[in-house]
């Protein structure tokens, strides 16, 4: 991806923005960690989505569709999460193409810091919603 724009939408090239967290660099915040793993969907690392996936809700495996192509990410709001925090959340939208039709994957996602590093936890839960199936079906179909 030498030199193109990052898919996390900040404006800055890939390798300079996400490419240094997928590499091995911690994610700052909780919003870095997310705008980072949307990028993970983008180039196809499952290895980092995996490793930046809490243990609680982490799959075994993880395999990303080929034919999905993810083309924009926005950041709806973010609470918590900073430098000084232990916990906090991002809402976001996510838009992808598959099979010539666009859809929007829409989430809150949930972060905890663990020794220094943020984790996905999973959606926010939703009412009338089952947290396991969520996790794991956004997962497998993102």
């Amino acid at each position: 991806m030498d030199g193109r724009a990052c898919p996390c939408g900040l404006g800055d090239d890939y390798e300079s923005c996400c490419g240094r967290l997928h590499a091995g660099e911690p994610a700052p915040t909780a919003e870095s960690l997310m705008r980072s793993r949307y990028s993970a969907f983008a180039v196809g690392d499952a290895g980092y989505l995996l490793r930046t996936w809490h243990p609680s809700g982490r799959p075994p495996e993880l395999t990303l569709d080929p034919d999905l192509r993810w083309t924009r990410l926005a950041v709806l709001e973010t609470r918590d999460g900073g430098l000084f925090d232990a916990t906090g959340t991002v809402q976001f939208r996510a838009v992808y193409v598959e099979q010539g039709q666009r859809g929007v994957h829409a989430e809150t996602s949930r972060f905890i810091r663990q020794d220094g590093h943020w984790t996905y936890l999973g959606p926010a839960d939703l009412p009338g919603a089952d947290r396991d199936t969520l996790v794991y079906s956004v997962a497998l179909d993102a």
